[in-house]
């Protein structure tokens, strides 16, 4: 930045009584032209340089989220439910979303259902809502007994088998009546791959269970990331069988993502940058949406915190067996009031109703 000159061009103008030495109005008007061209300059600059940023960072965590190809391609728009409907007394800044999520604990399961014999572990709706500030996440067993269209009765997951991410999302806007906006896939054993970079996780056993190398016991347990491992592939001797499990997944996502958002957990760019490179990584998204697409939605979501974040489990009468196989049979009345309050975006305001299937703060 250039010195003022000295002189009498320096003179200031805030007496009207001063005018000898005054610069020329022409003078002034070139100094004047040549400060917003400058002024000018610099923003262009500025905006390229933001720009630049903001593309690199796009392209480096948005860019590293795979994508899944024709999940909604196959699918009969005039057989799909109605978008989601909010009252007209609940403002919204955007329309809600809705993401079908599939989780596996196995890397190679979770690349689209493409292996004849991949099943999705966890099978989750969840929906961020049209005012942005809320999200309700509901589990549905993997063993609930379903009809799976064109392919009679089955294991909720067959559907997954047998036809991929389509087939799955046609089968959960059937059995719920909402629609599915997006299709994610989480590769729990990839996030789980981060949780030492986080400092671990706590979780909240119920009772002592033993797994693997490791013995959960009652209360609060510290988790490094194998021990989250066994944590969350527990399939056998918990309480509760696959409910328990349920939890635990539910249990483990809150706590990470706990972290991710806790003030001081990250002591430097490098660790925040490999953290999201992992979280980034271990997810795939259907291809409707795009780098811009996902930070849009980022962005519209960034004053969301961990507690604004509701875990329900699909309302279920029991378990039993057909033929071989053991099921959940889910509750169709409960159900059908839960996915209405779900089409409408009301769930959030009606968490009491479901006390039975909202996880609570001291989780399984």
């Amino acid at each position: 930045m250039t010195a003022p000159e000295p002189g009498p061009s320096s003179t200031t103008e805030d007496s009207p009584s001063t005018t000898v030495g005054r610069a020329p109005r022409s003078r002034r008007r070139r100094v004047l032209r040549r400060v917003l061209l400058t002024v000018g300059s610099l923003s262009v600059v500025f905006a390229l340089v933001a720009g630049g940023g903001l593309w690199y960072l796009t392209d480096r965590y948005a860019g590293n989220v795979e994508r899944v190809g024709d999940v909604f391609a196959a699918l009969d728009p005039s057989t799909r439910p109605a978008p989601a409907s909010p009252p007209a007394s609940q403002p919204a800044q955007a329309a809600p979303v809705t993401f079908l999520l599939v989780g596996s604990d196995t890397r190679a399961d979770i690349r689209a259902g493409q292996l004849p014999d991949a099943r999705s572990d966890a099978i989750m709706i969840a929906r961020l809502s049209g005012d942005r500030r809320h999200v309700q996440v509901v589990s549905i067993p993997r063993d609930s007994w379903v009809d799976i269209p064109g392919h009679g009765k089955d294991k909720i997951n067959a559907a997954w088998s047998i036809g991929g991410p389509a087939l799955l999302i046609q089968t959960v806007e059937q059995l719920t009546d909402v629609r599915i906006d997006h299709f994610a896939a989480i590769d729990f054993e990839g996030l789980i791959e981060m949780t030492d970079a986080l400092g671990g996780v706590d979780v909240t056993v119920a009772e002592t269970t033993s797994w693997g190398p490791y013995t959960f016991t009652a209360g609060v347990n510290h988790l490094d990331g194998d021990q989250a491992r066994w944590y969350v592939g527990q399939r056998y001797d918990l309480p509760g069988g696959d409910f328990d499990r349920v939890r635990r997944q539910q249990n483990y996502l809150r706590s990470m993502f706990g972290k991710l958002f806790a003030q001081g957990v990250f002591t430097s760019p490098g660790q925040l940058d490999s953290v999201l490179l992992a979280v980034t990584d271990a997810i795939a998204v259907d291809d409707s949406l795009g780098n811009r697409d996902l930070l849009t939605l980022a962005v519209s979501a960034r004053d969301l915190r961990p507690q604004d974040i509701a875990f329900f489990t699909a309302p279920v009468l029991g378990t039993g067996r057909e033929g071989r196989a053991s099921v959940v049979y889910l509750d169709d009345v409960s159900g059908r009031r839960m996915w209405g309050y779900l089409q409408t975006d009301s769930l959030g305001q009606n968490t009491a109703e479901f006390a039975d299937e909202a996880l609570q703060e001291t989780p399984n």
